[in-house]
């Protein structure tokens, strides 16, 4: 069964991604084909990318770049919960997705976003850095909005059409991370 982290993509006081990320943990913890768990960038305290050598190399020195490498690269797949600042994603998001490469490669990614616009700006940005790190995000995605998903932009009440959205995102993670496992355990014969 593959693993699939839900990753919490704001540290920002108040944030609404908890209670995003909780839910489709929820509600994904509910399926038996793929096993979740919630990843928050809150318990690593990533600062501003700090190696010396490009993530590529795999050459860490920092014991924080470790942790996280050693959190990340056992999934098989991620879902990230991004809020959307400025019609992009979180910088500690994108910070945190940048200190690592070859633990990203080959994997599957979904999207659940949230904002003015249902995160879809931010969504956007995310599937263009994953594009870069080899990793099949799927086209299924979940856009919530602030306005109509939340009580009065704080309480998160989703709409009942967004379990929907959550499944159908879900499925195709989970198609896309089994056939990348198959992948990955494959001899690297591939030119």
């Amino acid at each position: 069964m593959i693993q699939i982290a839900i990753i919490i993509g704001s540290t920002r006081p108040g944030r609404n991604g908890e209670a995003v990320a909780r839910w489709v943990h929820e509600v994904a913890a509910r399926r038996s084909d793929a096993q979740f768990e919630l990843v928050d960038l809150k318990d690593f305290n990533l600062p501003h990318l700090d190696e010396v050598m490009p993530a590529a190399t795999g050459q860490y020195r920092q014991p924080h770049t470790s942790a996280w490498s050693n959190k990340i690269d056992p999934f098989d797949a991620y879902i990230f919960v991004t809020p959307e600042y400025n019609h992009g994603p979180s910088g500690v998001l994108k910070n945190a997705v940048d200190y690592l490469y070859k633990e990203w490669n080959n994997k599957a990614a979904g999207f659940v976003g949230y904002g003015a616009n249902g995160g879809t700006r931010a969504v956007e940005h995310l599937r263009l850095m994953m594009g870069g790190l080899q990793v099949a995000d799927v086209s299924a995605q979940v856009s919530l909005s602030i306005t109509s998903d939340f009580e009065d932009y704080r309480t998160f009440r989703p709409r009942p059409h967004q379990e929907a959205s959550l499944h159908a995102m879900l499925d195709q993670v989970i198609v896309w991370g089994n056939a990348l496992k198959v992948l990955r355990q494959a001899p690297a014969q591939i030119v």
